[in-house]
């Protein structure tokens, strides 16, 4: 019997514009060559070392046994109110929980913002240093990043003057992220009012990434929403907060008139978020909150190890504010992604600063979501490269 004839396509098929454009992650790449190596201390991602809190898992698993079935696509309603009076609460925005919708996790609820506001050719001023994914979604829906200088010598802060100035007709939205991933800064209220200012006056809309608010060590969170209701659209996540990455839920808070948007278009994106997911979250709110605050000392204490002993080496280090996550220099010039590749074989993996733009080439990023002991054997290892490379320039 021949074989059946394979037709031939009348035209050479090919990947899409935005989707071919999209980059890989800097991160990644240490992350898969550290992979399943038990010789290697990983220090190169935000993944938190805590167990999940007790009562936030048992709540999870009571939806799988008695409502695993799809969900409202913004969110069951109770979540939604329970998210919208936190927002009061902490940050005197409106209790309304129409004004929220539940994400697949922050990273798709920034994709879902992005989706609804961008068209192509437009322009998104993101922040440099910046989590890589920013970029990778602009550039899938078609649209231009423009970076925007987070400076070492003024302690990876923005100069406001400086973003106006790069704002053109084709701006259409202002990324800002504090606290920072990947500086651990933390923006002062007065500088979240200059940025959001800035923007608004110049008809920018403003997405601001607040995945960490909760994890703030030496000032207050300063929320962007606050400054300009119907401007800005706020982003939030439960995975770092009550470490529970695997879960999958973020949510946004935004105008009036983008919201409904977004929670029509969830429908085709995602359909619904887990029921399980949204019962642990549910939980995680109503719940005691103990665990949160004893995260965050601990993410302090460990800062302050890390500081401490990267000073007493000699090395220069801003102490971050806030998240987990702290900048490491090295000498002036040095490329971070073949500092990062030379680490792992010497046991250490952390992420080069060119996964996170051009202003950090020069510095490596260490997570500060590892244990004590993990840090320090992280940190001779590190140390004793650098003496050895004087900070990688040999």
């Amino acid at each position: 019997m021949s074989a059946p004839t394979v037709p031939t396509p009348a035209r050479e098929p090919r990947i899409g514009g935005g989707a071919a454009t999209v980059p890989g992650s800097g991160i990644r790449e240490i992350v898969m060559l550290a992979y399943g190596r038990d010789d290697v201390v990983h220090l190169e991602i935000g993944e938190p070392d805590f167990p999940t809190p007790a009562h936030i898992v048992e709540a999870g698993n009571r939806a799988l046994a008695s409502h695993n079935r799809y969900t409202p696509s913004a969110g069951i309603p109770a979540l939604r109110t329970a998210i919208a009076e936190r927002l009061h609460e902490r940050y005197g925005l409106t209790d309304d929980p129409d004004r929220v919708v539940v994400g697949q996790g922050a990273v798709q609820a920034l994709a879902a913002s992005l989706a609804v506001l961008l068209e192509p050719g437009d322009e998104v001023l993101l922040p440099d240093p910046a989590w890589p994914n920013y970029e990778m979604q602009t550039l899938l829906f078609g649209a231009r990043p423009v970076r925007y200088p987070l400076r070492p010598e003024r302690g990876f802060r923005p100069d406001p003057a400086e973003v106006a100035s790069l704002i053109t007709p084709r701006t259409k939205v202002l990324i800002l992220n504090s606290p920072s991933n990947p500086t651990g800064a933390v923006l002062e209220p007065e500088l979240i009012r200059a940025m959001v200012e800035a923007a608004v006056e110049r008809g920018v809309t403003v997405i601001s990434d607040e995945v960490y608010d909760e994890i703030v060590f030496d000032s207050v969170h300063a929320n962007a929403a606050a400054v300009a209701p119907e401007s800005v659209i706020s982003v939030f996540s439960f995975s770092k907060t009550y470490a529970m990455t695997g879960s999958r839920v973020g949510y946004l808070t935004g105008p009036s008139w983008f919201v409904p948007t977004v929670a029509r278009v969830q429908e085709p994106l995602l359909s619904s978020v887990s029921a399980a997911s949204q019962a642990s979250a549910l939980a995680a709110l109503h719940g005691p909150q103990d665990a949160v605050r004893h995260m965050a000392g601990t993410y302090r204490a460990r800062r302050d190890l890390v500081v401490d002993r990267l000073t007493s080496a000699g090395l220069a280090i801003d102490p971050p504010a806030g998240a987990f996550y702290l900048m490491i220099p090295l000498a002036e010039g040095v490329d971070s992604r073949r500092a990062a590749l030379d680490l792992v074989p010497r046991g250490v993996a952390l992420a080069p600063g060119t996964a996170f733009g051009e202003t950090a080439r020069s510095h490596l990023r260490l997570s500060l979501a590892s244990s004590a002991d993990d840090l320090n054997t992280g940190l001779d290892g590190f140390l004793d490269w650098y003496r050895q490379t004087s900070g990688g320039a040999r």
